[in-house]
């Protein structure tokens, strides 16, 4: 069964970065790689939440946040046109989820956390706008719905990973020498990846 999972999972990773592949080559040539990362990821989320119906939102925002990832690496651009349909997804597939499995608390705490997620998120654009562009604050706030709907330890470890994956990639790269002190990486990448090892570690 559990194999089925993942088989499933990698099924629909395929299918989801195929279909996303013509708006991500928009912006950057992902070739195979995209649908390639895609099954990878969501046939992990796939084998973490097996037999929960929850499994269907962190589906969706794997699969969102793949085609994110990759754009934004690229090009440093984090477009609405993925960011903000993921909202109402998520929020409609945890709210089935609740229903289902009686956990109406678990999104409750979703919605707040996404929302407190954002304002920090928003805070930190405002005093630092060179490091933190609008694009992370509007990804913020879905990826808070996601990890807050585990628990706040979740949330909280999903958003320091972000930025302990980014301090130690920038130090690598600067003592590599292929950044300076006054470089900046793009910080979507960082955040999915927190909230993916986060989840993962739930």
């Amino acid at each position: 069964m559990t194999l089925l999972w993942a088989v499933g999972g990698a099924a629909g990773g395929l299918a989801s970065g195929l279909a996303l592949r013509d708006l991500v080559n928009r912006f950057t040539r992902a070739g195979i790689a995209l649908p390639l990362v895609s099954a990878a990821v969501l046939a992990v989320l796939a084998l973490k939440f097996a037999g929960s119906v929850e499994v269907l939102a962190f589906a969706c925002l794997g699969a969102v946040g793949v085609a994110l990832a990759f754009i934004d690496t690229a090009v440093r651009r984090l477009p609405d046109v993925l960011t903000l349909p993921a909202y109402p997804a998520v929020l409609i597939l945890l709210t089935v989820a609740a229903l289902t499995g009686g956990t109406i608390g678990a999104l409750g705490r979703a919605v707040l956390g996404g929302l407190l997620l954002a304002f920090l998120y928003r805070v930190l654009e405002f005093v630092n706008p060179a490091g933190m562009g609008y694009g992370d604050v509007k990804l913020s706030g879905v990826i808070g719905m996601a990890l807050a709907w585990l628990g706040w330890p979740v949330l909280l470890l999903g958003a320091a990973l972000a930025f302990v994956l980014s301090a130690v990639v920038s130090l690598v790269l600067l003592l590599l020498r292929r950044v300076t002190l006054k470089s900046s990486l793009p910080f979507g990448p960082f955040m999915l990846l927190g909230a993916f090892a986060a989840v993962l570690l739930s």
